[in-house]
């Protein structure tokens, strides 16, 4: 399922946590691919591997995203330095996090409209 919304209002909201997923309007995604104007299942490979190809989704908005939020899963973990280095060429930051938290942070950043994107890992 996606979702798309206006790039000026809210966009999608991440609305509750729902067993390994979360929800999003009337979808609930395992793993998320969220902008300010669409919401998308995401099917990420394991953290080690990851890739700036696997969050082409995230990263094809305009204006460039300010950051990037990570959630890694029931837990934190640290993402590869190439990716981090990857992003940061093309001057987009990016905060790791449980997916939880990424989810939290999602909306607070969100309701302040700042210009960000997340990618959730399934909450195992």
């Amino acid at each position: 399922m996606r979702m798309d919304r206006d790039a000026r209002g809210e966009g999608p909201l991440i609305t509750a946590i729902v067993g390994r997923g979360f929800r999003v309007d009337d979808g609930v995604y395992e793993g998320l691919a969220i902008t300010p104007v669409r919401a998308d299942g995401w099917a990420p490979p394991p953290i080690a591997e990851l890739t700036l190809d696997h969050l082409a989704p995230v990263l094809a908005v305009d204006p460039v995203p300010e950051f990037l939020i990570l959630g890694t899963g029931t837990r934190m973990l640290r993402p590869p330095r190439t990716l981090v280095d990857a992003l940061e060429a093309r001057g987009i930051g990016m905060e790791a996090m449980d997916s939880r938290a990424a989810a939290r942070a999602w909306g607070v950043l969100r309701a302040e409209l700042r210009w960000v994107t997340a990618a959730l890992y399934p909450l195992d």
